[in-house]
């Protein structure tokens, strides 16, 4: 069965937004970069709110800038053909690329996701739409990788709605931009 994984960077204080809507402190170095790709690399699809869909639709084009390094183009050519599906409360007109609107509840598209054949975790991105995954028992890993900053509030990498999840330590690993990552799998 394909597990469904939260994958998010955060500060130190847990956000994954400043209180300024910024984010420019996660900007990784190459190590970091190369990671968060290889973690891309093991998706089946991407299930996302619109927020991140509209701050993700800059790799549907980066790829055409012909000054880009490697490793941009290299995420650029992993990320825009990966199957995305989109959740959004106020309707979108479209969606580009290789993505889709959601057409049933979160729970009934990752189940339907899971009974599908097919490799590759089912990844949930955003704040909003990882702590309704949560709420309904969904999620399977968390990742998160933290960066060495406080930022002092904004958009916390997990919403709590008052229940208890039991994690194991599956992974960790320091990067040489101590930048620090942590892998868990939720105790069933």
């Amino acid at each position: 069965m394909r597990n469904v994984t939260y994958s998010m960077s955060a500060s130190l204080d847990g956000y994954i937004v400043g209180p300024d809507g910024g984010f420019d402190w996660t900007t990784p170095d190459e190590e970091v970069f190369r990671f968060a790709t290889d973690e891309v690399r093991e998706l089946g699809v991407h299930l996302m709110g619109r927020r991140l869909y509209e701050t993700m639709l800059y790799w549907q084009t980066v790829h055409q800038n012909p000054s880009l390094d490697f490793s941009t183009r290299e995420f650029a050519a992993v990320w825009k053909p990966l199957p995305k599906v989109v959740f959004s409360r106020s309707a979108l007109a479209t969606v580009e690329g290789n993505a889709r609107q959601a057409s049933g509840t979160l729970a009934e598209e990752v189940e339907r996701l899971r009974a599908e054949p097919g490799e590759g975790n089912i990844a949930i991105g955003g704040a909003t739409l990882a702590a309704e995954a949560a709420a309904l028992d969904l999620i399977d890993e968390y990742r998160v990788r933290v960066y060495p900053v406080l930022v002092g509030g904004g958009i916390p990498y997990f919403a709590h709605h008052e229940r208890r999840s039991d994690l194991e330590l599956v992974d960790t690993r320091t990067f040489a931009s101590q930048v620090a990552y942590y892998r868990y799998r939720v105790a069933r």
